[in-house]
Formats: C-alpha cells, sequence, structure tokens
C-alpha cells in the first residue's frame, strides 16, 4: 500500500484549525481520491492549551515551528503563520532546505520574497504551493497554471480583498459613510481591529503582485504596484456612481504595455453592465482575459476557515498525486524581469468631484485647467443652486494621461473657489 503523506502544520489559526478539520473530517474521500492518505502527524502554534474546536491528540506538538522543518515524519510542511519575515520566512527556507515539500497561505511572503523562493525550492526539487494565499476558495491559481496555460494572457482583474468589498458594497446599500461601516465590519469579524493592510489596499496589492507573475511568467514585484484604497471614498461618489450607471470597487488590475508592466490597485468606477460589478459582500472575483478563451470570470469566498482551508488541502492533493508545476508557471530562472510601467503613463477616463463656491466663472476656471492639459470633458452634473456656499460638482472625462490629470487637478485644487481637494477615481473600461 502507498504511504501516507504525512503533514506537519504550522500555525492553528483560523487557517489552520479549518485545515485540519477537513483533513480528519474527509480522510476516507481524500484517501480515494488520491489513492493514497493524507495525515497530519505533527504541529505547532503558540497555546497548546487553548480549544481550537478540533482533537490534537494523535499529533506530535512542536513549540518552536522551526522544528517541523527537521521533523523525520514530516513531509509536506504547511506554513500557516503569516507575515511577510520572522518565523514564517524563516521556516518556509528550512523546510525547502531540508528538502519538503512546502504549502502556504501567505500571500504577504510570497509578494515580497516570492521568486527567491520559488528558486530555491526549484534547486531542491520540492513544490511551493499557494493556491490559498490569493483568492480564498476560488482557484485561480490552478487556473492560470492548467486551464488557462494554452492562452497569453492579456489582462487580469479582480475583487481581491473581501473586507475593502463588504465595505463598498454596505456603504452603496446603506448610504452610510466609510468610518461607519468600517467600525460594523470589526464587530462582525470582516476587519481586523488594525484594518490599514485590506483598506489601504495592501493586502490586495500582495495577491496581485503573486497574480501578475503567474500570469506573465515575470519575477514577483510587489514594489513596482500603484496602491490606493478606499479610505477616501463617500457616500456621495457612490450616489453619483450609481447615477452614472457604475458601482465602485477596489480593484487590482495588471496587464502588459508597451511601457512594461502595469500592476494598480485602487477604487475603479465599474459599469453596471460587467459581470464583476454585481459582486457583493465579502466575495471576491477575479478576470481573466486569455488571447483564445476570452474573457474569463471566476467569483467566491476569498477568505475563512472553510475556503482557505479548502485551497490548502488542494495542494496537499497535488502534492500527494505526485503532481508538480513551478511555482509560478514557468521554471524561476525563466522568469522575466520586466520594466514598470509607472502610473503617470497610465491612460483612462476619470470621475472627478468637486466642492466649489457656487460663482459665475467657476466652471470656467475649471474647465481651462482640464483643456491645458488635454484632458477631455465626457459630462458634467451639478446639484443646486447656493450663491457664494458650496456645491458639489461631479466631472467625468475621456481617456486621459494621469500624468496631465494629475497637473490639471493640481491647478483645480489652487483655485480660490475650490473649498476640498478634488476627489478622483479612475473609470475602467472592462
Amino acid at each position: 500500500m502507498t504511504q501516507p503523506l504525512r503533514i506537519g502544520i504550522a500555525g492553528l489559526g483560523t487557517v489552520g484549525a479549518g485545515t485540519v478539520k477537513l483533513l480528519q473530517e474527509h480522510d476516507a474521500l481524500l484517501a480515494q481520491r488520491c489513492g493514497r492518505a493524507i495525515k497530519v502527524t505533527a504541529v505547532s502554534a503558540r497555546e497548546r492549551k487553548r480549544d481550537r474546536g478540533i482533537d490534537l491528540a494523535g499529533y506530535r506538538w512542536h513549540d518552536d515551528p522551526l522544528k517541523l522543518a527537521e521533523d523525520p515524519d514530516v513531509d509536506v510542511v504547511a506554513e500557516l503563520i503569516g507575515g511577510s519575515d520572522g518565523v514564517a520566512k524563516a521556516l518556509v527556507e528550512k523546510s525547502i532546505a531540508g528538502r519538503k515539500h512546502v504549502v502556504t497561505a501567505n500571500k504577504a511572503l510570497l509578494a515580497m520574497h516570492g521568486t527567491a523562493l520559488a528558486r530555491l525550492a526549484e534547486a531542491a526539487g520540492v513544490t511551493l504551493a499557494y493556491e490559498a494565499a490569493v483568492a480564498g476558495g476560488i482557484p485561480v491559481i490552478k487556473n492560470f497554471r492548467e486551464g488557462l496555460a494554452a492562452n497569453r494572457i492579456e489582462r487580469v482583474y479582480g475583487i481581491l480583498n473581501g473586507t475593502c468589498n463588504y465595505i463598498l458594497t454596505t456603504m452603496r446599500k446603506t448610504g452610510r459613510e466609510f468610518a461607519d461601516v468600517l467600525a460594523e465590519a470589526q464587530k462582525l469579524g470582516y476587519a481586523e481591529a488594525d484594518p490599514s493592510f485590506d483598506v489601504d489596499g495592501v493586502d490586495a496589492a500582495h495577491k496581485l503582485a503573486i497574480l501578475t507573475s503567474v500570469a506573465f511568467g515575470c519575477e514577483v514585484n510587489f514594489a513596482g504596484i500603484h496602491v490606493e484604497g478606499i479610505r477616501h471614498i463617500s457616500a456621495t461618489d457612490i450616489a453619483y456612481a450609481e447615477e452614472l450607471g457604475y458601482r465602485i470597487k477596489l480593484l487590482g488590475i495588471a496587464r502588459l504595455t508597451e511601457f512594461g508592466i502595469e500592476q494598480r490597485v485602487h477604487p475603479c468606477m465599474v459599469p453596471l453592465g460587467t459581470p464583476i460589478a454585481h459582486v457583493e459582500g465579502v466575495f471576491n472575483a477575479v478576470v481573466t482575459e486569455g488571447d483564445y478563451v476570452g474573457q474569463n470570470v471566476a467569483e467566491g469566498r476569498g477568505a475563512g476557515a472553510g475556503p482557505t482551508a479548502s485551497a490548502v488541502v488542494s495542494d496537499l492533493i497535488d502534492i500527494a498525486r505526485g503532481r508538480t508545476l513551478p511555482a509560478f508557471s514557468i521554471p524561476a530562472a525563466q522568469l522575466q524581469k520586466l520594466p514598470v510601467s509607472p502610473m503617470e503613463r497610465h491612460r483612462g477616463a476619470y470621475y472627478i468631484r468637486l466642492m466649489v463656491v457656487d460663482r459665475p466663472g467657476v466652471i470656467a476656471d475649471v474647465t481651462a485647467a482640464l483643456r491645458d492639459e488635454e484632458v477631455s470633458l465626457e459630462a458634467m452634473l451639478q446639484r443646486g443652486r447656493a450663491p457664494d456656499e458650496a456645491v458639489p460638482v461631479v466631472l467625468t472625462t475621456h481617456n486621459a494621461v494621469e500624468a496631465s490629470m494629475r497637473r490639471a487637478l493640481a491647478r483645480i485644487e489652487n483655485l480660490k473657489t475650490v473649498v476640498e481637494p478634488p476627489r478622483l477615481i479612475r473609470v475602467e473600461t472592462l
């Protein structure tokens, strides 16, 4: 009989405990599908006595997670600790050096060190797998490396952070402001006590860095991503978006341009007619555009114990079956070091909201600033009349170069009749 695949799990938080639970409950099913059993043999976490709702009695316990890399009864180390450096990075490196396969859900680690770790794994002849690091239960990495492998990818984009999507969805449905909805999300457990990684776009950028590498065969380059969050999005902007036929979503977008690889994370106005406009709540979605397959949309839960554990175990199943692929679709030595296409060169349409004093000549001054930078207006909305008081003015533009748009906005902000910094949201044609 084929020997079981022996698993050591580092980290017994939401994902780690969920993985143990899944492996225990589906023990017979997984053995049937893999032709061999997948068995947890050792675990490591900070608190031994904490009740995690799972039976850990039959597993060897290591207080030091690095001991999993030395354990002779472990074939695969599942790193479910998190963090881009520290013990998580040390454990992955030591496990690879000890010729143990590694499965991880750690998007920050891969965004910062993915290329180097892939090289180490290939040199050691072991697998580095990370389906759970991007979009939770959506099998997006497998989709790129297997189902879409015959295609040249032209663009990939998606909703990569469920917390932000929940906040924007709730703001739209209730008319409440960002701070109020964020506080609610924290109470419900959808947002961390310190929500910065989520609402400032960093979490989505980590995932986009990984997706970009897999999709375009390039080195992981987190530093090359333009990142903005959603703190500045107001209920007013969301209402105007609906009126104009759009919804606001935080998207991660990557594509090849004439200047290099463009990677950006920021709020976008997306047309109501597109599938991604209707992805609501804590759900994620990834849209891929391939030259032969066309548009491919994958939607599902992007976080949580069940979906993420499902992704972790899908990687364990591949290893149990003896299926191995390069971490980022092609051998690490062949990953290209692509130049970064700077945000200043981005070309697209824009939504601009101004708060201006209602006086004659104000709109003329605003349009003059745009005209001088060769930014063409598509439409303008102005609500109400209040002489010598501040009123909102919304402008949408035709395609323009980002650098020109920024120069025009700097000039507009300096007008005495503009009483707040202009709000800019990019309009995406999807």
